[in-house]
C-alpha cells in the first residue's frame, strides 16, 4: 500500500516532527511511505530528527509523477495541491486552523486557508478544539493525540548542566520571526520576573540573544531532552497552536511550564496541577506566575510532581500512530474521493482569493513592509539570510516591546 504525505518543509518544526513520527511508524508496519516536500531540502535538513533520514523524501514535483493509494495533505498549501497527485483517496491531517497564522487584515488569505477545510476528503486531527471546528464544517474527524518519544523524553538521563541548587532555571522555547510564538516576549518576561538564569531552545539559526545565559539552536531532537532536564520551568507563550509539544516534553523530563491559555493547552495542562496558565495576553499574569515559582519551591515541586503524573499517563508514539493507522485503514476501506469535487472547491477558493485580494491591494497605497522585506530576503545569498535572521532575533528581544501577538 503506497502512502504519500504532502509536507511543506522538512526543517525543524513541531508539525514536521509529528508527520515524521506517523510516517516512520507506517513504514515500519510495512507500508510504502513517501514524503513529497514543497520546499527544497538536503540531508542536513533531515538530520535534526533521527527517523527522518530513513524515510523516502522527494521533491513535490516528483511526487506528482507517481501513483499512490492514499495521499495525505498536512497543511493548507499542500491541501490546495491534492488533485495534482494521483490517488483514489485523499486525507487531510489538520494540525491547527491555519488561517489563524495570518493577521486579520489579510482577510482574503485567511479565507483561502479556511476554504481547505471544506474539501470533501477524509479528516484527522490532533486536538479536540480542532475536531470541534471541523465538525462545524460538516466533517466527521478522527482525533489522534500526538504521542511522545518516551525513549528520549524521561526524567533520568544526561543533562546539559546540572540544575542549580538555589534559584530555579528558566527555559524559553520557540522560533523567532513568527509573531504568534512570542519567543522574545517570553525572554523579556522571564527577566522581568527576576530570573537571571535563562536558557533558550530555538529552531532559529541564532548564535547570541540578549538576556540568555545559554543558547541552543537547531539541536537534533534526540539531544533536546538533556536541555529540558537541565531546567525547572519552561515558558512557552504561543497564542496560536494546535496541540503544542514542548510543555509535554518538559513534563516528561521532570519540569513544569508557564503558558498562555492557547488553543490545545487543555489537552494536558491543568492550572496549578502540573503547570500555570495565564490568559492569552495577560503579561502581568505570566510575570506573577514565574516570580512565584522562583520564590516558592514547595509549589514548584508540587507542579513538577503533577507534571510527571501527567507524563506517565500520556500515550507514546506507538499508541498514537497505531490510532492514526486505524484512521487510515478506515479511509482506505471507504469510498474513493471525487477528484472533480475537490478541484471544484479549490478552483472556487482561488477565484475568490484572486478577486478579494485584488480589491484589498487596490485599496492600499503601498506594498506592506513585511512583503517588501520578504521579497528582498528571497534574493539574498544564504549567508546574508542567516545574518538577517540573527539580527531579527536580537531586535525582537531588544525592541519588540511588551506586547503579545
Amino acid at each position: 500500500m503506497r502512502i504519500c504525505f504532502l509536507v511543506g518543509s522538512m526543517a525543524i518544526s513541531g508539525g514536521t516532527y509529528v508527520i515524521v513520527q506517523h510516517a516512520s511508524y507506517l513504514q515500519a508496519a510495512g507500508f510504502d511511505v513517501t514524503l513529497a516536500v514543497q520546499e527544497p531540502f538536503t540531508a542536513q535538513t533531515l538530520a535534526w530528527h533521527d527517523k527522518a533520514p530513513l524515510l523516502r523524501c522527494i521533491p513535490f514535483a516528483d511526487g506528482m509523477a507517481e501513483t499512490f493509494d492514499v495521499v495525505i495533505a498536512t497543511w493548507w498549501k499542500t491541501a490546495l495541491e491534492l488533485t495534482s497527485f494521483n490517488a483514489p483517496r485523499y486525507g487531510y491531517f489538520v494540525q491547527s486552523i491555519e488561517s489563524r497564522f495570518y493577521p486579520e487584515e489579510e482577510g482574503p488569505l485567511r479565507a483561502l486557508v479556511d476554504a481547505t477545510y471544506r474539501l470533501p476528503v477524509g479528516y484527522v486531527t490532533e486536538a479536540t478544539w480542532i475536531r470541534n471546528h471541523l465538525t462545524a464544517c460538516g466533517h466527521q474527524t478522527a482525533l489522534v493525540h500526538n504521542g511522545i518519544r518516551k525513549d528520549v523524553y524521561r526524567p533520568d538521563g544526561a543533562v546539559a548542566a546540572a540544575r542549580p541548587a538555589g534559584v530555579p532555571r528558566i527555559l524559553v522555547e520557540g522560533h523567532f520571526g513568527v509573531r504568534f510564538k512570542n519567543t522574545a516576549l517570553a525572554i523579556r518576561l522571564a527577566r522581568e520576573a527576576g530570573s537571571r538564569d535563562n536558557w533558550l531552545l530555538t529552531g532559529s539559526p541564532v548564535k547570541w540573544v540578549p538576556g540568555i545565559n545559554r543558547l541552543f539552536s537547531r539541536v537534533p531532537m534526540v539531544e533536546t531532552a538533556s536541555i529540558y532536564r537541565s531546567c525547572d520551568v519552561l515558558i512557552k507563550l504561543s497564542t496560536v497552536e494546535g496541540m503544542f509539544g514542548p510543555p509535554l516534553e518538559m513534563f516528561h523530563c521532570g519540569g513544569t511550564a508557564v503558558v498562555f491559555d492557547v488553543t490545545g493547552h487543555d489537552e494536558y495542562i491543568r492550572h496549578d496541577e502540573n503547570g500555570l496558565v495565564a490568559a492569552s495576553g495577560d503579561l502581568n499574569g505570566v510575570v506573577a506566575h514565574v516570580a512565584e515559582l522562583m520564590s516558592d519551591r514547595n509549589r514548584l515541586s508540587r507542579l513538577k510532581q503533577g507534571a510527571l503524573a501527567t507524563a506517565a499517563a500520556w500515550p507514546d508514539w506507538e499508541q498514537s500512530s497505531e490510532a492514526f493507522r486505524h484512521w487510515m485503514d478506515a479511509l482506505i476501506d471507504g469510498p474513493e474521493v471525487s477528484r472533480d469535487a475537490v478541484r471544484e472547491v479549490v478552483s472556487a477558493a482561488w477565484e475568490s482569493y484572486r478577486v478579494d485580494e485584488g480589491q484589498r491591494l487596490a485599496g492600499q497605497s503601498r506594498v506592506p513592509d513585511r512583503q517588501k522585506i520578504s521579497a528582498i530576503a528571497s534574493r539574498l545569498p544564504g549567508s546574508m539570510v542567516l545574518a538577517v535572521k540573527r539580527a531579527e532575533a536580537v531586535g525582537e528581544v531588544l525592541f519588540g516591546g511588551r506586547k503579545a501577538y
